[in-house]
């Protein structure tokens, strides 16, 4: 089927993509929205400028449209971009967000499309070790709830990571793939990337118990 993937730069999606091509779907193009404001209730914010790397690193072209952000009046503008896309299907990195996937199922509904969500109701713990069995290269790239302090912007996730992401689920019910919003992600390199993105210049903002780690600079660079 030929789709469209959703994505933001983070695990969750790049996960879905990667899972969709397996699956043997053809992707035909990559999808992001850019949201002019950082509380969005549909989009990832963070580093979002970065898609055009990933989309660049995979060699699937990429199509942006702005969004206000603001609750509901987000989703006419994901609808209007879709609505251009000649596909099949979209795929998206959901996990367990009935907010984030019945709109996105309603949207796909309304243009006769269908919806490919390859991550829907998996254990979140299994799709944290793929990650890392995978040797996707993840880093936080933004924290919002009690436990993850300044420490954690900018880490990679890895088994050592993983396992005090489980210790913060126990203790403060932290959804270990921070579906609930408490932290965001960058994928840097997978698999399937044909060059992987580098870093050059980051900083570190937080106040408040959040935080968010900041990319300036980024380029791709030829994998070893």
């Amino acid at each position: 089927m030929r789709v469209a993937a959703l994505v933001t730069g983070g695990k969750d999606s790049v996960l879905a993509l990667y899972r969709a091509q397996k699956m043997g779907h053809d992707v035909e193009v990559l999808a992001t929205m850019i949201p002019e404001r950082d509380d969005s209730y549909m989009f990832h914010f963070p580093n979002i400028h970065l898609t055009d790397l990933l989309s660049r690193a995979v060699e699937i072209p990429l199509v942006t449209a702005e969004t206000s952000g603001v609750k509901e009046e987000e989703l006419d503008d994901l609808k209007k971009l879709l609505a251009s896309l000649d596909v099949e299907g979209v795929v998206s990195g959901a996990v367990s967000s009935s907010y984030q996937k019945e709109r996105i199922d309603r949207i796909c509904d309304e243009l006769g499309i269908k919806s490919v969500a390859p991550l829907w109701h998996q254990d979140p713990l299994d799709i944290m070790k793929e990650l890392i069995d995978l040797k996707f290269k993840v880093i936080l790239v933004g924290v919002y709830a009690y436990g993850l302090d300044q420490t954690w912007l900018g880490r990679e996730i890895n088994t050592e990571t993983l396992e005090k992401l489980v210790e913060l689920n126990q203790k403060y019910q932290i959804s270990l793939v921070g579906e609930g919003g408490e932290y965001e992600s960058l994928v840097l390199d997978a698999p399937f990337y044909k060059k992987r993105i580098e870093i050059v210049e980051a900083e570190t903002s937080y106040a408040n118990n959040s935080g968010v780690f900041v990319i300036k600079e980024a380029r791709l660079v030829n994998k070893d």
